[in-house]
């Protein structure tokens, strides 16, 4: 099987041939710490990180960087006398770190901040203006912008002309030689912090945002990489640029241009500056973390996704389904240690792994087709359900180990926060059943029919399963 994936630049889906097939290198573009995260950052994280393990599934070794732009416009406007810049980026770095963790999204191999790699974008910048893309603003401000019209490559990410691009915004226009110049250097500002400021060849000031990707990718993965990731409203200008800095300073660059899709509220984008967004703290103090994995994952990376309540009820559902399964099947299991031990697979990062379903990779390698692949996991767990029902413990084992495969892959397998955002809830609601159960058997020892039904009932009424078996009474919640 072939792995493909849809490269923006090339606008359709390519088979993946990596630089280094033992190495394969990622980067992302991480998020701006100027406040908390809303839940369309925790989307766009979950989605490279479905990429990244299915990568490290494939071809063993992923260098994944994901960056933290800790000095920006909006960060130094966000700051106050109390909370510095720098300190205000350090508390927001760690609300995302903790909502990544929340919900299962593994740590990247490296998590540059753009502070400390501004000697990389000096180094740049050097070269662009050497090569004669790129000038020191005419007015002493110290500012530096790329001119777009001497790449005639630039536009080919988004596909367009400059003629129609709109002006950059990101720096005062009196100075550029095309509206659509963009800045590689802000010349520091009387009212900035002092210490938002460094030294270079063209006065002290800070760099723009987008030669911070184009310097962090290349100090940690090299001057050519394989695929680079973000959000679909990253393409322009932010992606774009990167990609114009970085060739027309004579990196190769990446080689595949992946891009997520954005969270909506009914229909628009879920983003901060509008103010229709859902802060991620807010969700998973209402949702099991797991719950808001699997809502966020049920969608393809490329799609909008829409959420609403009935999403998290429906991914709630869907986890009880495949959690109720994992506790009827290792109750067979139990049963059956002999035929257990043709299942074991050796233990490792990926224990489970050789039990992968074919249909399920197929998927995966189909441009990530996880909603594809979740089909292929439930479809298992019915078939395991149904050969519980049978009394076929060798095929609901086989079913056990092959959902452990794929659940492991997704990440939907009780990683930090599932297990744990149950605690005293879980362990109080177990007690009471138990109790009804322990009552219901007394009942029916009695012959007391009719009050070992009310309790039936009462259970039944609560969205509760029983299940009697010769080993004893088990319960689940209804999926």
């Amino acid at each position: 099987m072939t792995l493909r994936l849809y490269d923006t630049r090339a606008a359709t889906l390519r088979d993946f041939v990596p630089l280094d097939p033992e190495n394969i290198t990622m980067y992302v573009c991480g998020p701006t710490v100027q406040s908390g995260p809303h839940i369309g950052h925790v989307r766009a994280a979950l989605s490279f990180d479905l990429l990244r393990r299915w990568l490290a599934l494939r071809y063993g070794r992923v260098t994944f960087v994901r960056n933290v732009t800790d000095i920006d416009d909006k960060t130094l406007a966000n700051a106050t006398p109390a909370e510095p810049w720098w300190a205000l980026a350090y508390r927001i770095e760690q609300e995302f770190t903790a909502a990544y963790a929340a919900v299962g999204i593994l740590p990247p191999t490296y998590e540059p901040r753009a502070t400390a790699s501004v000697p990389q974008m000096q180094e740049i910048i050097a070269t662009l203006i050497e090569r004669g893309h790129a000038y020191p603003a005419s007015d002493g401000s110290g500012d530096v912008y790329f001119d777009v019209r001497s790449w005639p490559e630039y536009g080919s990410l988004t596909h367009q002309s400059i003629d129609a691009m709109e002006p950059a915004e990101d720096a005062d226009p009196r100075a550029k030689r095309n509206p659509q110049d963009f800045a590689l250097w802000k010349g520091a500002k009387a009212d900035e912090p002092a210490d938002a400021a460094w030294r270079s060849p063209w006065g002290t000031g800070r760099p723009g945002w987008h030669i911070e990707c184009s310097a962090m990718a290349k100090r940690y993965l090299g001057a050519e990489f394989d695929i680079h990731g973000g959000g679909l409203d990253l393409r322009f200008p932010h992606h774009e640029n990167e990609l114009a800095q970085s060739s027309a300073a004579g990196d190769g660059f990446a080689q595949y241009w992946v891009h997520n899709g954005l969270v909506t509220v009914g229909g628009q984008k879920m983003s901060k500056s509008i103010g229709n967004f859902t802060l991620a703290a807010d969700v998973l103090k209402a949702h099991d973390p797991q719950v808001v994995r699997y809502a966020l994952a049920a969608a393809h990376y490329r799609s909008s996704l829409d959420l609403t309540e009935s999403s998290w009820a429906e991914a709630e559902a869907a986890l009880g389904r495949i959690r109720t399964f994992f506790e009827r099947a290792e109750r067979a299991s139990e049963r059956n240690e002999d035929r257990r031990a043709r299942f074991e697979a050796p233990a490792g990062e990926w224990e489970y792994i050789p039990l992968l379903p074919e249909e399920f990779g197929r998927a995966m390698d189909d441009d990530l087709g996880v909603p594809q692949a979740l089909a292929v996991l439930h479809d298992r767990v019915r078939s395991g359900n149904q050969a519980i029902d049978d009394g076929d413990d060798a095929a609901a084992e086989r079913a056990l180990y092959e959902v452990r495969a794929m659940v492991g892959v997704l990440g939907l397998d009780d990683g930090p926060g599932g297990a744990e955002n149950e605690g005293a809830a879980a362990s109080a609601l177990d007690a009471l059943v138990q109790t009804m159960i322990t009552q219901r058997a007394q009942a029916r020892a009695d012959k007391d029919w009719a009050a070992a039904d009310r309790i039936r009932d009462a259970i039944a009424a609560a969205g509760i399963t029983l299940e009697d078996t010769p080993a004893g009474t088990h319960w689940s919640i209804d999926g």
